[in-house]
């Protein structure tokens, strides 16, 4: 085996990660989608870092646009890596819709902390689930399950 092929374990960790994530980006679209009461303007309004910019977004011109494209962008990538379809688009849009999760609400120390499930110390479920996505997206996971494996090996062979 070369130094850089990823064991069977290492791929299905890997490929279980990329599932578990994907369904539960799938999972907050899909409630949000089909709850007509849901909009993302009172989480972005408690923001605590970074409130002009949140403060801004929710404005009636934009709310609208902002709780459809998170809605698209949670059912986009939960759908991309549950599939195993475009996975590192789908990496990149989760990254940078944790990175904005994170930043409405850090757990930084001295700031008034904003809706969550228990005490956070700078590390909160967004930043572990967006290193998650980093990870997932520098391995070539969609080699091995899914959508994209299928595309994979139609690519001829670049001569050695």
């Amino acid at each position: 085996m070369k130094s850089n092929e990823l064991s069977s374990g290492q791929t299905t960790s890997l490929i279980l990660l990329r599932i578990l994530i994907g369904w539960h980006f799938l999972y907050e679209g899909v409630l949000k989608l089909y709850n007509p009461a849901w909009t993302s303007k009172g989480y972005l309004l408690s923001a605590s870092f970074l409130k002009p910019f949140f403060t801004w977004i929710t404005g009636d011109s934009l709310i609208g646009v902002v709780d459809t494209l998170n809605i698209v962008g949670l059912i986009g990538v939960g759908l991309g890596l549950l599939a195993g379809f475009k996975i590192k688009w789908a990496c990149v849009g989760g990254v940078l819709l944790l990175a904005l999760y994170y930043l409405a609400h850090p757990p930084f120390p001295g700031l008034e902390q904003g809706p969550a499930e228990g005490s956070y110390w700078i590390v909160n479920k967004n930043l572990i689930e967006l290193a998650a996505l980093i990870v997932l997206y520098q391995f070539p996971v969609y080699t091995s399950f899914g959508i994209e494996r299928i595309f994979s090996r139609n690519k001829p062979e670049s001569a050695g």
